[in-house]
């Protein structure tokens, strides 16, 4: 790859993934610290393709190098969310494309506008903007799956679905990760909603203590 055609992946790499981070990523998310997290893998990723390319053995050690980079790359699940992995795997994608040697520049920018396109479509604020997905703990044991669904309609919203994480007989408690609904709010409760993060409990009957977030 000659240092033109280089410089052309290069400029196609870096506003794609600027596209992605500050058009589409932050604006939605408002996590700054993965910010420059998704700018470096992906210009490091760009970096080490150009690079093995021009290596002796090809296709062999580029593959071998991909393989090794790819394998070091760690994403905690109780750090990262579900849609913040996905940007992690679309920043890598984009350094690839536009990295690959064999791969023409219009095909390159094709394919990045897919990437981005399909990005900016899946994880779009209207998109099943009512779905939620929380981890509520009970003061009470229900053993009837309807007195239980008719608790959880009552605490969050209608209830999607939900998985059992913990069963206490001696303190009385059912630890479930629900998903459900919420009900169309008022004015005044929006700014409850828009927390990612929020707890509450109540005093009268069985408590349910919450924590949030975008299903």
């Amino acid at each position: 790859m000659d240092l033109t055609t280089l410089a052309a992946h290069l400029g196609l790499d870096l506003l794609a993934v600027a596209l992605l981070t500050f058009a589409v990523f932050y604006p939605r998310h408002h996590r700054r610290e993965l910010v420059p997290a998704y700018l470096a893998l992906n210009v490091a990723l760009f970096s080490v393709v150009a690079a093995l390319s021009e290596a002796r053995g090809g296709g062999l050690a580029l593959g071998f190098g991909l393989f090794g980079v790819l394998s070091i790359v760690r994403l905690r699940s109780d750090a990262v969310r579900h849609q913040e992995v996905a940007y992690y795997f679309t920043t890598l994608v984009l350094g690839l494309l536009c990295g690959l040697p064999g791969l023409s520049l219009p095909s390159a920018a094709g394919l990045a506008a897919v990437l981005l396109l399909v990005m900016y479509v899946a994880d779009h604020p209207r998109l099943y903007a009512r779905d939620r997905r929380a981890v509520v703990t009970l003061d009470a044991v229900y053993r009837e799956e309807d007195a239980l669904r008719a608790e959880l309609e009552r605490r969050v919203g209608q209830p999607l679905g939900w998985t059992v994480h913990e069963v206490d007989f001696v303190r009385d408690l059912m630890v479930l990760e629900v998903r459900f609904r919420q009900p169309e709010l008022t004015e005044g409760s929006r700014s409850f909603t828009r927390s990612t993060s929020r707890s509450t409990r109540t005093t009268s009957g069985p408590a349910a203590r919450l924590s949030k977030e975008p299903a």
